[in-house]
């Protein structure tokens, strides 16, 4: 991080996992610790390999303000891996009215008496990070690492859906066990309110029988 009176930048170096034939970005953060509005402006010495989003803005007191450097695709790996390109950033104290469709290059200009703070950044570059050996290669399901955590988000997601897919079978599993089990109590009940039903039926029967054999004699 480097500290001045108005802003801390961090980091001190921006660093590029290089790649040939990659667009790489790398993350830039000011922090003004200060009661004042600070206007800040980003250059660069190659200003066609680079991009800043935003290159200028307004960093309110108190505050931080978040940019992305971007480097663009490089067909040819430099000698050696290094690299010459430097980053200056400027800021100057401004109103609390200022907007960032105001700041002008005026503003960071020394010789017209401005109070302009600067900040030089240098480039690095540095290996691309590199993939955790697989215990199966060529799986569909993703490499695992020693450490037990899956490398692949696509196998992740396979992940997920199978255990979504068995979870809710077997959620349509419990519905129909349990409607099963709601016909089968009905049938018991049934079953249970037809015995009075046919033991009512049969003594009247009998008594009618008997009456009738009584009235034969």
């Amino acid at each position: 991080m480097i500290s001045g009176e108005l802003l801390s930048i961090n980091p001190q170096e921006l660093q590029f996992p290089f790649e040939l034939n990659k667009q790489i970005s790398c993350n830039m953060q000011l922090t003004n610790n200060t009661d004042s509005y600070v206007a800040f402006k980003v250059k660069t010495t190659n200003p066609k390999k680079y991009s800043v989003r935003p290159n200028t803005g307004i960093v309110m007191p108190h505050s931080t303000h978040d940019l992305l450097v971007t480097m663009q695709t490089q067909k040819e790996a430099p000698a050696d891996m290094q690299c010459k390109d430097k980053f200056l950033l400027q800021g100057v104290i401004t109103t609390p009215e200022t907007t960032v469709k105001d700041i002008t290059s005026e503003m960071f200009n020394k010789e017209s008496g401005n109070v302009v703070e600067e900040w030089k950044l240098k480039v690095s570059y540095v290996s691309p990070p590199q993939p955790l050996p697989a215990t199966q290669e060529g799986s569909d399901e993703g490499s695992v690492s020693d450490n037990g955590h899956i490398d692949n988000f696509s196998a992740m997601d396979a992940i997920i859906s199978k255990l979504m897919e068995e979870k809710n079978s077997a959620i349509q599993q419990s519905n129909k066990l349990h409607q099963e089990m709601d016909h089968l109590r009905q049938e018991i009940s049934k079953k249970r309110a037809s015995i009075p039903f046919m033991y009512v039926f049969i003594v009247g029967l009998i008594g009618v029988l008997v009456g009738y054999l009584v009235k034969t004699l």
